[in-house]
């Protein structure tokens, strides 16, 4: 009897080992929590290239030429350097003006026309994460081309590059780290110039752009 029941026992203890090494072998697996990538922040920082399209108005004083309104496409090629919120850069751009402008005065009629156009400048800005507030100042210069035909039957022409400089500012927003868009408006004033020297129609007159333009630029 006392056999029976020590067998009984050890067959008892071997059932319920078995019974939680089986429980402990089917233990759900541990979960792991997903580990998410650090937070990068957007950078302006770097070389750039972009094109711009927009319009410019030519005010001219002391002149019988018309003011002028015309569109301006082109490209632009800078650089920037980010510190902390704050934004130093350079910028180069050149355009075409596509229009001229006609006009009728007491001695005849003349024509002027704004031809190629460049600024270089720096640009001082603020950044809130992808968009950027910017300052900028620096050099302009514009292509004139000018005709006058007088009442006298004399008709002249006179190409001039007028330099100067250029004020302004616009904001600028990134889409991506590689892509942005830009809003910007500057004003022009460059030198006096004197047209037609030495004949009956000669004037020295002045000139000061408006240029306002919207772009995209691809950062690398």
């Amino acid at each position: 009897m006392m056999k029976r029941m020590i067998l009984a026992a050890a067959l008892a203890g071997i059932s319920t080992g078995a019974l939680a090494a089986d429980l402990l072998s089917h233990k759900a697996a541990p979960v792991l929590e997903p580990v998410s990538a650090p937070y990068q922040p957007f950078t302006w920082g770097g070389l750039y290239v972009g094109v711009n399209g927009g319009y410019t108005y030519g005010a001219l004083s002391n002149s019988n030429f018309a003011n002028i309104d015309t569109g301006l496409v082109g490209g632009a090629l800078g650089y920037n350097l980010q510190m902390g919120q704050l934004v130093l850069g350079a910028e180069g751009d050149i355009g075409y003006a596509m229009g001229y402008k006609d006009h009728q005065f007491d001695a005849g009629s003349n024509q002027i026309k704004l031809g190629w156009l460049t600024t270089e400048r720096l640009r001082l800005g603020f950044a809130e994460d992808r968009a950027l507030f910017y300052v900028t100042g620096g050099y302009a210069g514009v292509q004139t081309r000018s005709t006058v035909n007088d009442n006298l039957g004399n008709t002249y022409k006179e190409d001039h590059w007028r330099s100067g400089g250029a004020l302004g500012g616009g904001i600028e927003y990134a889409f991506s780290s590689n892509i942005s868009a830009k809003a910007e408006y500057l004003w022009a004033p460059v030198q006096s110039k004197t047209y037609w020297a030495g004949t009956p129609d000669a004037e020295t007159n002045s000139l000061s752009l408006s240029i306002a333009r919207a772009g995209l630029n691809y950062k690398f």
